[in-house]
């Protein structure tokens, strides 16, 4: 879909739309706030895990975008345990913000490719009278029923939320290939719907400007989201951290990253094509200078935050709005 037309659908509805609310899309921050009554924040962990496309089980390098801290960039090194990483962080972020419930976040790598008595016991860390959930970052083909059952066991013993976080970064299977995710789009599927149905939160990882992408894979990548049933999605740009795979193809041009403006075009399409009950962590990715080569085209997440929200709301566009044509196009169909 190109711009002009993804302008001209939007224009219409924004004159039959109820009114714009601050942002043009659902914000973690606002579900937050509805759900819990106050102000929580997520606190990352590291759980010092691995993966299997890591280790050798089903390949070696892990996923071509992934650095040396398996995305857990801002966690706290070394050996301090999950309950130590979880005071120490409580005391800085509680005071710095004026926060009083916590949400840990086991972030890097994948947290549930572990024995399960050790799985069992990084859960249990996570407790305490301020935290009000536990964040479970982890693979498509990494949970297990056994783990699934546990934890809706869990949720209900200590009367907490539990969110499984997936990586699912893309629609396409052949990019899912190119990025070595050692996984398919059904692996996803699957373990989306035993989450769910286990009645534990859904949060999911996308990647929205894959040079292997093209609109349609955004739009089917939404779509996908929403039929399962996301609670939430976190939106990333691919950027580049030092030592990847992903560097030595960019070195050799063998992979060209795309522009800004193509990701917030992806952007608008993908927020329009996302039923609107989903909240958005992310809109944009980010990671540390140190670790980074180039990271959101040297350029504030907020900065593109701000203009993304500029161009949804000068076209009249909000999350939901393009799939809401679809579904009213079916409807008029069945008739």
């Amino acid at each position: 879909m190109k711009q002009k037309d993804l302008k001209d659908q939007s224009i219409a509805i924004f004159h039959s739309s109820d009114q714009l609310t601050e942002l043009p899309y659902y914000p973690y921050s606002q579900w937050l706030k509805a759900h819990y009554g106050e102000k929580v924040y997520k606190i990352p962990i590291n759980a010092a895990g691995t993966c299997p496309n890591r280790d050798g089980k089903i390949g070696y390098g892990g996923c071509i975008f992934c650095g040396a801290f398996g995305g857990g960039n801002e966690t706290l090194r070394g050996s301090i345990n999950i309950s130590e990483q979880l005071e120490i962080n409580k005391a800085y972020i509680g005071k710095r913000y004026h926060a009083r419930k916590f949400i840990p976040f086991l972030q890097d790598f994948s947290n549930t490719y572990l024995p399960f008595d050790q799985f069992k016991k990084n859960i249990a860390a996570c407790l305490g009278n301020d935290v009000v959930g536990i964040a479970i970052s982890t693979r498509p083909d990494c949970v297990t029923n056994q783990q699934i059952d546990w934890l809706k066991d869990f949720k209900q013993q200590h009367h907490i939320d539990i969110v499984i976080e997936l990586g699912l970064q893309s629609a396409n299977a052949h990019s899912l290939q190119k990025l070595n995710r050692g996984h398919g789009l059904a692996d996803y599927i699957d373990a989306a719907l035993r989450i769910k149905s286990a009645g534990l939160q859904l949060c999911t990882h996308m990647i929205l400007d894959l040079p292997w992408d093209d609109d349609l894979d955004i739009i089917e990548g939404a779509k996908l989201l929403s039929v399962v049933k996301n609670d939430f999605v976190k939106c990333h740009s691919l950027y580049i951290e030092k030592g990847t795979e992903l560097a030595k193809m960019i070195a050799s041009k063998e992979v060209h990253l795309l522009s800004l403006e193509t990701y917030l075009h992806r952007a608008k399409l993908f927020l329009g094509y996302l039923d609107p009950k989903i909240a958005l962590q992310r809109i944009i990715g980010r990671a540390p200078k140190r670790d980074s080569i180039l990271t959101n085209w040297n350029t504030s997440w907020w900065k593109i935050r701000d203009r993304l929200v500029d161009e949804m709301t000068e076209v009249g566009l909000k999350q939901g709005d393009l799939l809401k044509i679809d579904r009213e196009k079916l409807s008029d169909c069945m008739k």
